[in-house]
């Protein structure tokens, strides 16, 4: 076993013996690309989320110098007719870029270093192929698949680490010239039965794009047959669960909120495992790195980019275009493109339906709100002290400091809203309430059986608060809208939670232009 060439089954076979997630599957969509013009796959998504797992599986499964039929015989692709096609049939050769760019960093001449060590390895193992004054890595590998007739299947990891490390540089684009001699020359079709290539970004916008569109590409924007595979589902994560009797409840709040393609519901698959080893939930994920981008991108000067956040910290949801976005993290031209590296980096969720993102869970949203302490963003972080001041009135029962606070908040984020009907009132209660997502679920348009809540905040475990039921009005009497809580049934309507309810009550004039609140208890057996 070697160190780029038929590097074995270890690494795969060490995550067979901790708690493996069944993601073989996705094996079954890659052989059925191979030795075909799909064979070329770029399989992109955030830090953490699996991609280096992938890639190890890949050349257990199909590396020759290895058997690996134990580690697959149980799971989900041994099922597959093409199990035993593929199985152990390949010569592999499997790059890791961060090491070399660990290696290596900030040395111009590390494209070369890269090349200069696989073809020495190739040429150690394979002791008939004689090096060319001139001969590059395909020349080498040209001349291994003369001799021996078999093709090679490539694995690089982290791709687009050189790219991240040198983007604007001859060194990036001597990087992006041996892909392209790789993947696009004259001898591609006959060396590679197949490429699999993982990275943060996509891969075609970089400045000379022409030379890697043939790449299949599965990202958190269109991750394609791939979706299921890019995460954690909610099946496999109950059944975590229940194998190591952990909340469900709790790890949902924290962790749940990706939409991946046709997926709406995926978790973040190192922070679920950290918590399940650590018996403790809160931020992993958002430790392990890329902190800095979150502030970096934020407070950049883009006409409704600082509205967005506020209204996403608020639990909306924003309209985004992710196309023109040139996948390089150094070029943001506007708000899109800066919440389009955003939703790459896994910091938001995307909806590739309806063209929206949001801010996924609790360990995001509270990435965001350390991120905005950073920031130049005065205004937002007044907004979050105040809402603190919010929810410490409305447990109180101070009706008059809600009203306030509510009358604050309006004419403080007029910019976002048109202020004229319930749904813009509840955009703005939900701004207001911000601060109180630390503590508490928040719904909005709560369905309670006999019509739907405005607002509901239900307490997270482990926190002794009240359930607060919020229910708004425009040019009504307020008393109007705690009826209204009454007649709906709302704090039976809400199953699973037992204690106290504060109803909220709140009404706006647009005449005088005020706001005005009532709020009672109620105690749910």
């Amino acid at each position: 076993m070697g160190t780029y060439i038929n590097k074995g089954n270890d690494g795969f076979r060490s995550a067979r013996n901790g708690e493996y997630i069944d993601k073989s599957g996705m094996i079954t969509i890659i052989n059925q690309t191979l030795n075909t013009e799909r064979r070329f796959s770029c399989v992109t998504r955030c830090r953490r989320f699996g991609k280096s797992m992938a890639a190890k599986m890949l050349c257990a499964y199909y590396d020759k110098s290895c058997d690996s039929r134990e580690l697959f015989e149980d799971i989900e692709i041994a099922k597959d007719p093409s199990f035993e096609k593929n199985l152990n049939k390949y010569s592999i050769v499997y790059i890791d870029i961060t090491d070399f760019t660990t290696k290596f960093k900030g040395n111009k001449d590390i494209v070369k270093l890269l090349q200069r060590a696989i073809m020495d390895e190739l040429l150690y193992e394979y002791t008939d192929v004689k090096e060319g004054e001139y001969d590059d890595l395909m020349d080498i590998l040209t001349k291994v698949y003369n001799i021996d007739n078999q093709k090679f299947i490539i694995i690089i990891d982290e791709w687009d680490a050189i790219m991240r490390e040198f983007d604007g540089t001859d060194t990036a684009d001597d990087y992006v010239n041996l892909l392209r001699r790789l993947f696009k020359g004259s001898e591609s079709d006959k060396i590679f039965a197949g490429a699999y290539i993982t990275g943060i970004l996509p891969i075609k916008k970089y400045k000379t794009q022409s030379a890697l569109n043939n790449f299949r590409e599965y990202s958190m924007v269109n991750p394609g047959k791939l979706a299921k595979y890019l995460g954690f589902t909610k099946p496999e994560v109950k059944k975590l669960c229940r194998k190591h009797k952990v909340s469900y409840d709790m790890m949902e709040q924290w962790y749940d909120g990706y939409q991946i393609g046709k997926e709406k519901s995926m978790f973040n698959p190192f922070s679920v495992m950290e918590a399940i080893n650590n018996e403790e939930f809160c931020s992993y994920w958002t430790n392990t790195g890329a902190y800095d981008a979150v502030t970096t991108y934020i407070q950049m000067n883009f006409d409704g980019l600082k509205d967005d956040i506020i209204n996403m910290l608020a639990g909306g949801r924003c309209s985004v275009n992710t196309t023109k976005f040139q996948n390089d993290m150094k070029i943001i031209k506007s708000k899109d493109d800066a919440l389009t590296v955003l939703i790459h980096l896994g910091y938001l969720s995307y909806d590739i339906t309806d063209k929206k993102c949001q801010m996924p869970n609790l360990e995001v949203a509270m990435e965001f709100s350390n991120a905005i302490e950073d920031t130049n963003w005065t205004e937002i972080i007044k907004i979050i002290k105040k809402s603190e001041e919010l929810l410490e009135a409305t447990l109180c029962g101070d009706t008059q400091a809600v009203a306030h606070s509510i009358d604050q908040a309006h004419d403080e984020n007029t910019s976002i809203l048109s202020y004229n009907n319930e749904n813009s009132l509840s955009c703005v209660i939900s701004i207001a309430y911000i601060y109180a997502r630390n503590n508490y679920i928040f719904h909005r348009e709560y369905a309670t059986g006999k019509g739907f809540a405005d607002i509901v905040l239900i307490p997270r475990k482990n926190i002794n608060s009240p359930a607060i039921i919020v229910e708004l009005k425009f040019d009504q009497a307020v008393n109007t809208a705690i009826d209204q809580i009454r007649q709906k049934q709302y704090p039976d309507k809400i199953a699973e939670y037992t204690g106290e309810i504060m109803l909220v009550g709140i009404t706006y004039d647009r005449e005088k232009k005020m706001h005005e609140s009532v709020i009672e208890s109620v105690v749910k057996d």
